[in-house]
């Protein structure tokens, strides 16, 4: 049961339009439905949150996602994202357990890969980078790319904070950790 509960349908017709955009036609998550219940929250949440295509490839954009998550011990979101992107991102049973598992340099990942995760894995653990971390990470992807990857870190550790302290019910549809 979440600590602050979310909205049961219907719902106000401009909390709808979000859902329908956001969630293209499939029903609103619980943490959405959470945080539309408190409008400023809402807003705030969405007009700085990362839910367009952004300048990484999905693949990349999902390890990144998908990493934080379960650094931050956030089942509820990583759960979402593997189920819902894993596939289409191309991760194979072997790296989505990586992901939440194993160290950066698995052999499963690409070199750029190992250098992204390394990167997510410094900023969980210190909050930057170092000059050997970001020059690894620079030698694989734009400037663009390298702020995305810095701002999503950040933008999930939110949610995993928003997940995990309002103790949000898995998605009955979300995969689970792997074990």
């Amino acid at each position: 049961m979440s600590r602050i509960a979310p909205l049961d349908p219907p719902y106000a017709a401009d909390v709808q339009q979000h859902f329908d955009r956001i969630m293209r036609g499939k029903p609103p998550l619980v943490l959405f439905r959470m945080m539309a219940g408190h409008p400023r929250a809402w807003e705030k949440f969405r007009g700085g949150s990362l839910l367009d295509r952004g300048p990484l490839p999905l693949r990349e954009r999902e390890i990144v996602i998908d990493r934080t998550c379960a650094l931050n011990e956030c089942e509820y979101e990583w759960g979402v994202h593997v189920t819902a992107f894993g596939a289409a991102a191309g991760l194979s049973e072997q790296q989505v357990h990586a992901i939440v598992h194993g160290k950066a340099d698995a052999d499963c990942w690409s070199p750029a890969e190992q250098a992204m995760i390394a990167a997510v894995d410094a900023l969980h653990a210190r909050a930057t980078l170092n000059d050997a971390e970001f020059s690894a990470l620079s030698a694989h992807y734009d400037e663009d790319q390298v702020l995305e990857i810095i701002l999503l870190c950040g933008f999930y550790r939110t949610v995993s904070y928003l997940a995990n302290a309002l103790a949000l019910p898995l998605e009955a549809t979300a995969a689970r950790f792997p074990q």
